[in-house]
């Protein structure tokens, strides 16, 4: 019979507590409570969270995975609802002042932005530009250039917002919001849609999307405050994505390539790589966690072929010290 010293070259430690620094793989037996425990990876999983109160599509979203925001969006009429999540479950928020959906949105719970997006009237996008308190959403600024599907990152006071659709035609536009008024950056390499937006206003991600004329993509530009600069592809090409997470350490679900998609993929700054976890509810023009983490992410309504209520919470892979068991 083999033992375990013979395969990894020494034999298990008998010791009195657990130790403080272990390495990955390490395995010891605690003689102070009789058990036997290892040190070892936790894979990274979607899990189920409470569900939203109302099914609804191309939302606008704010804050993290127990901090959340949705807003607006496309119920069976276009919404101006807001709800609010704890990292269990929904309740119901202040109403936009105007209802709209394919609404781009930044920032926390607290202090939330939403701008641009369609109200469903004679005008098919808006500069309106609104910003939450908490309880309350107040008129913010106007965008320069009305639009639609486009996306944001950074803060209520520090925040960007980029591409789009303009009705016709799709744009590469940047806009710098500085708490009170946008003022224009200097535009994207390639004009885009629906895609994905993570990160600050100095340090963003600008992810896949639609071109013109409706070329799915797969590529990723980074802002530096200044300008944009090609980024690392997707490894699947993909529109009305929702993502988490800074520009080094971003995080993207979901989406439609062109079938809807649960796809989860990670960004280290430089290139993407695909998750071993995707989204139990494949979906498409979902809600986000802007100002969640890479590996603390929030998933939230879009759509299925129907409006969806449902919402799930990433956790990343992690290393854990666990219990050693017969079962």
């Amino acid at each position: 019979m083999t033992t375990f010293k013979e395969i990894r070259g020494t034999a298990i430690q008998s010791v009195s507590s657990d130790p403080t620094n272990p390495e990955e793989g390490q395995i010891w037996y605690n003689n102070t409570i009789g058990v036997l425990k290892d040190y070892q990876l936790v894979v990274a999983a979607w899990a189920s969270g409470g569900n939203m109160t109302t099914a609804r599509r191309l939302i606008g979203s704010s804050g993290t995975q127990t901090e959340g925001l949705g807003f607006g969006g496309q119920s069976t009429v276009v919404s101006n609802a807001t709800e609010e999540y704890n990292g269990t479950s929904w309740g119901p928020g202040g109403n936009l002042g105007t209802g709209r959906r394919a609404i781009a949105g930044n920032g926390t719970q607290t202090a939330g932005l939403g701008f641009g997006g369609y109200s469903g009237g004679p005008s098919p996008k808006t500069t309106a530009t609104e910003e939450y308190n908490g309880s309350t959403w107040g008129a913010g600024g106007n965008l320069n250039i009305s639009r639609r599907e486009s996306s944001g990152a950074g803060t209520q006071t520090a925040g960007l917002g980029f591409g789009g659709y303009l009705a016709p035609g799709v744009t590469s536009t940047t806009e710098e919001y500085d708490g009170s008024a946008w003022t224009a950056g200097n535009p994207m390499s390639t004009a885009r849609r629906y895609m994905a937006g993570i990160g600050t206003q100095t340090a963003a991600l600008a992810v896949s999307g639609i071109a013109v004329p409706t070329v799915t993509l797969s590529a990723t530009e980074e802002y530096d405050g200044t300008s944009w600069a090609a980024g690392g592809s997707l490894g699947t090409a993909r529109y009305g994505l929702a993502g988490s997470g800074i520009q080094t350490a971003g995080i993207v679900f979901g989406g439609s390539a062109p079938g809807v998609t649960g796809a989860t993929e990670l960004y280290n700054g430089t290139s993407w790589t695909t998750d071993s976890a995707s989204l139990a509810a494949a979906r498409v023009v979902l809600g986000g966690s802007p100002a969640g983490t890479q590996t603390s992410a929030l998933a939230f309504a879009g759509t299925t072929g129907a409006n969806s209520v449902a919402t799930e919470e990433y956790t990343g892979a992690f290393l854990s010290t666990r219990k050693i068991t017969t079962s």
